[in-house]
């Protein structure tokens, strides 16, 4: 079906679950019948932006009228096949996760297909099985976005650092791969040391302070997300390279998440710019399409009402690409990738209470 039909349709059943909302601990009911019941696994509770994630997710669940249970399976998938099991038990009617291993999770996705458990991943995609709709940012487009901007900062001349995050996860690879393949065809004189991290801001730290010594001239970093961000900051810091941009020595950084730290950080002049991870439409959008599960809708490839688009990535697999913007603290265009200024009204991190 046509996804404005799907909304419209989703508004309407909105309406109607204007409820009070009751429960507390990993239990929240929309209403006290009638709700499907759904299974919310958080991946980790240990970055802003999961935080926020995590934020968001109740009051969504709220607005489509569905009763919430949640864990969190601290980026182990033997802790979120476990919870998987524990909701097949309680009995949901379909189940939202973002698997950090996006490989073993396959026998976990086909067993709960056989049981036809609609699953909807949020931020990373299985790299095997069926669920019902992936909801996540083009990844590739944050590493092409990051490249863009740090080559036309360093005027397509110098050494960068890239700060990874995990290549078992499919988010790791594209942008580590679209990061690599745009400085290679686009900026061949900036040389990237690219430095594994397993999402791990402790481990980015201390390879950021082997390549900084090793190579003081280094003038770019690409932080994979926000969990590298402290550290980043404190390296810099104690090497006397935590200046505004207007200083020779200025290090430029480009992060992705959009977290409130990292907005500010671009106000201030610390770090230069960042891309806008959706963590409210993370949250609003994998409860919307597990509802639309189900109730028996279906989607196609295409241009969506709520400014994405939904892609066949391979047989029964669709993927719900949602917006995330470069941002800057002018607003420039920066080798033709536009920019919002970071103090956007529009970004969810300018918007956290």
């Amino acid at each position: 079906m046509r996804l404005r039909t799907a909304l419209c349709a989703a508004s309407t059943l909105s309406a109607l679950a204007l409820l009070t909302a009751c429960g507390s601990g990993s239990t929240t009911s929309a209403s006290s019948g009638g709700s499907p019941l759904i299974g919310v696994d958080y991946p980790r509770s240990d970055t802003d932006f999961w935080n926020s994630y995590i934020k968001y997710t109740p009051q969504s669940a709220k607005d489509l009228g569905l009763q919430l249970k949640t864990t969190n399976s601290q980026s182990d998938v033997a802790k979120l096949t476990a919870n998987a099991q524990a909701f097949i038990s309680q009995g949901v009617k379909g189940i939202a996760m973002a698997p950090q291993d996006t490989a073993a999770i396959a026998p976990t996705l086909a067993q709960l297909e056989a049981k036809k458990i609609p699953v909807v991943t949020v931020d990373t995609r299985p790299d095997t099985g069926r669920v019902y709709m992936v909801v996540r940012a083009d990844n590739r487009a944050y590493g092409e976005k990051a490249c863009q901007y740090l080559g036309a900062k360093l005027g397509g001349q110098g050494k960068v650092v890239m700060l990874q995050g995990d290549v078992a996860s499919i988010n790791g690879r594209d942008r580590t791969d679209a990061f690599n393949e745009c400085m290679k065809k686009n900026f061949p004189d900036i040389k990237v040391f690219g430095e594994a991290t397993n999402w791990d801001g402790a481990v980015a730290a201390q390879k950021l302070q082997t390549d900084l010594t090793a190579n003081p001239d280094i003038k770019g970093v690409y932080m994979q997300s926000s969990f590298a961000l402290s550290g980043t900051l404190q390296v810099l810091k104690q090497k006397g390279l935590l200046v505004g941009p207007e200083d020779k020595k200025h290090v430029f950084i480009v992060s992705n998440d959009g977290i409130p730290e990292e907005l500010k950080d671009i106000a201030a002049g610390q770090i230069d710019a960042t891309v806008s991870q959706p963590a409210d439409l993370y949250a609003k959008y994998s409860l919307y399409y597990l509802k639309a599960a189900i109730d028996g809708k279906t989607f196609e490839p295409g241009k969506t009402d709520h400014d994405s688009t939904i892609i066949k990535v391979r047989d029964g697999l669709l993927e719900d690409q949602l917006a995330a913007p470069l941002v800057t603290a002018d607003g420039g265009t920066y080798g033709g990738v536009p920019s919002l200024k970071s103090d956007d009204k529009s970004l969810w991190g300018n918007n956290v209470g």
